[in-house]
């Protein structure tokens, strides 16, 4: 009895040593990101860096420091914005809030902030609940660029009117625009916003626990990994989480048929949010 398989094809072995001299060159380790997202971003990089393979965006990018760093801007996604969802923000106040209320101080982890806006967004909310000065949030990325942009906490002013809108539609109950300064097209926040946030490194690939959270808060990231990574990073929550912790995820996410489903209760299935009960 002989077992039949499927012969990979000359882009996905292409793509695999791609992969694999990433990590071996920068320790950044995308081999468990979901294949269609990845194989399509790498697909964009070919276009872009005028090559005709993936095969010749590999030998690019290994010798051209400026490829690479194109590369990996390209693979890390950095999507963000203010009160995206409003209503997982919402769900926050109304649900979660009243419970923090009750200690005397509140760890918080955004893994995969991103460029911050999510992470500005809560502390905003944190602060018109008279909660900010009580908590420490920690955000987190695997890209050192976008958390520089983090920390500048300046945004386009264009965006600021989708970002009022959410942020009303989130329970705000001041004038978003108390929060910044314009500047000709750019806004940047308030810097005392900052006060009580660390920006950090941290690879949820490799990376471990490193501090034990009353909310841990990882949106619209593991969307990307296939389903062994997803387990890590799900296992690597629950280890950081507090009993009885939080834990909001994306709108496309879920901890249905993940190995840590019956450790938590929802709190709100419809906006993601869970509480660590074992």
């Amino acid at each position: 009895m002989s077992i039949v398989s499927t012969p990979a094809t000359i882009e996905e072995v292409e793509i695999q040593s791609l992969l694999e001299s990433i990590y071996r060159h920068t320790g950044f380790d995308f081999r468990d990101y979901a294949p269609s997202s990845l194989r399509r971003r790498i697909r964009d990089r070919v276009r872009a860096e005028k090559v005709n393979t993936v095969s010749g965006l590999q030998e690019k990018a290994l010798h051209d420091p400026a490829c690479l760093e194109r590369l990996l801007l390209g693979l890390l996604v950095t999507v963000s914005a203010m009160y995206r969802d409003p209503g997982f923000y919402l769900a926050f106040r109304q649900k979660i809030v009243p419970i923090l209320r009750t200690y005397p101080f509140v760890r918080i982890w955004h893994a995969g902030c991103s460029t911050g806006e999510e992470v500005y967004s809560m502390a905003i909310l944190l602060h018109e609940e008279g909660l900010y000065n009580r908590c420490r949030i920690y955000a987190t990325d695997i890209n050192e660029n976008v958390l520089k942009r983090a920390r500048d906490a300046i945004y386009p002013l264009a965006a600021m009117k989708s970002y009022t809108a959410g942020y009303l539609q989130a329970g705000g109950t001041a004038a978003f625009s108390d929060y910044y300064t314009a500047q000709y097209d750019s806004v940047i926040f308030r810097s005392w916003l900052k006060a009580n946030i660390v920006f950090a490194q941290h690879n949820l690939v490799v990376d471990g626990a490193f501090n034990e959270f009353h909310v841990i808060v990882c949106r619209n990231v593991m969307i990307y990994f296939n389903q062994s990574l997803q387990a890590r990073v799900h296992n690597l929550f629950l280890s950081s989480l507090v009993r009885l912790g939080y834990l909001g995820l994306g709108s496309k996410e879920s901890l249905k048929r993940t190995p840590v489903e019956g450790m938590y209760e929802v709190v709100d299935a419809q906006q993601r949010w869970y509480r660590r009960v074992r």
